[in-house]
């Protein structure tokens, strides 16, 4: 029998470096597995072996945790705006478990049962409504006996408490992310104050993943870290940004760019942008270091060959890539021979090949949050005359 892992509070009470893993919504639908749009997992049980074979890429680039793709897969949200599936969320909720799992056992990862927020909370349903979504899935989570959860892209501190609430009556360990910036949840409430509020709650790790850059989610982190200590509080912090530049995004994130969903390609960070994020992060405290939306293997990859000599191990994909540059040396072109080095590549900056494109956006910023009509959720598909009005108001930004 093998011997038991260590699990993820054990990991980092140590000082381990532990390895998320990156963003499935936004690779699977690439790939054709998930619908832009609702966003939801389905493909854990329609298409089990494309989830799957994205997980085993993970870990092979170096991953310790094994995140269940249960994003969006609370029954409000599988049953919004005409969204119709064939499965039912229990059913997405299992059948994800078993993939983490599995792909888990085939090295030293562990699974993570992942929830997120939910349309109720938007619609301004009750705390204890909302509970009741989060504890259908939990139930799954318990059953299936990962090995610790995590609750996720949460843009209202609130909501946030509430899921970890939740979780933490498990009995496992807790970790809980906000997707914020700097500026703090869509109510103004600062990181610090957040994390705060995370952690009494019961969260043993805090910290942030989605809507921003690799660079802003760190320093929304390190405030964090700062308004935890200076409240006398402990814990251990992850982040899990996107692989996306956003300067220029406000406090809702990249889903304000004008880009969003589909012309972000040009904003993805190279795989040297990311050694610089990972020793950023660990330089500020952060022992919990992944990706969301935008962060494909590769780009994981290089997180974990940045941090190499701190986890004492390499990936196992590192075998077919060399550090910096350095299997350029066999390439044919000599020119491209003398690219084979580490300056090179740090100092680049890569041109787009886009001259008519500006190197920013502006956001479109409508100002709308929680209890505002337009996000009241509706299980009936969105109709001609509501898209009406949402194209001409589109049309007066």
């Amino acid at each position: 029998m093998a011997p038991s892992k260590k699990g993820i509070m054990e990991r980092l009470n140590a000082g381990e470096v532990v390895i998320g893993d990156g963003g499935f919504v936004f690779a699977l639908e690439k790939r054709g597995y998930v619908k832009a749009g609702p966003w939801t997992p389905e493909a854990a049980a329609e298409y089990p072996e494309a989830v799957r074979q994205l997980h085993r890429e993970f870990l092979r680039a170096g991953s310790n945790v094994m995140q269940t793709f249960t994003f969006y897969a609370s029954d409000d949200k599988l049953e919004n705006r005409g969204n119709k599936l064939t499965f039912t969320g229990a059913q997405i909720n299992e059948a994800a478990c078993d993939l983490a799992r599995q792909v888990a056992n085939e090295g030293d990862a562990l699974v993570a049962g992942g929830v997120c927020q939910t349309p109720s909370y938007l619609s301004c349903k009750s705390e204890t409504e909302v509970k009741a979504i989060f504890k259908k899935q939990l139930d799954v989570f318990v059953k299936k006996n990962v090995d610790f959860l995590i609750a996720e892209y949460f843009e209202h501190v609130e909501e946030a408490v509430w899921a970890v609430e939740v979780l933490k009556a498990t009995g496992k360990p807790v970790a809980a992310c906000m997707c914020i910036g700097p500026q703090g949840d869509m109510h103004g409430v600062s990181p610090a104050e957040c994390a705060v509020r995370l952690v009494k709650a019961g969260a043993q790790i805090v910290g942030i993943n989605c809507h921003f850059d690799p660079m802003t989610c760190v320093e929304a982190v390190r405030m964090m870290k700062e308004g935890v200590e200076k409240a006398g509080l402990k814990a251990h912090y992850m982040v899990q940004p996107l692989a996306y530049h956003t300067p220029d995004c406000n406090c809702q994130g990249f889903i304000d760019l004008p880009e969003f969903p589909f012309g972000l390609e040009p904003r993805i960070l190279t795989r040297w942008d990311m050694h610089k994020y990972a020793r950023e992060a660990y330089n500020v405290g952060i022992r919990f270091i992944g990706g969301c939306c935008g962060f494909e293997p590769y780009h994981i990859r290089a997180v974990a060959e940045e941090l190499a000599a701190e986890r004492g191990i390499k990936p196992a994909a590192s075998e077919k890539h060399g550090m910096w540059g350095a299997g350029l040396e066999m390439h044919t072109k000599p020119w491209v021979r003398a690219r084979a080095r580490r300056d090179y590549w740090e100092n680049l900056k890569p041109a787009s090949g886009r001259p008519q494109c500006p190197s920013l956006a502006t956001p479109d910023g409508w100002g709308v949050t929680k209890g505002h009509a337009d996000l009241m959720q509706q299980r009936e598909a969105t109709s001609k005359d509501q898209l009406k009005q949402l194209f001409d108001r589109s049309k007066s930004h």
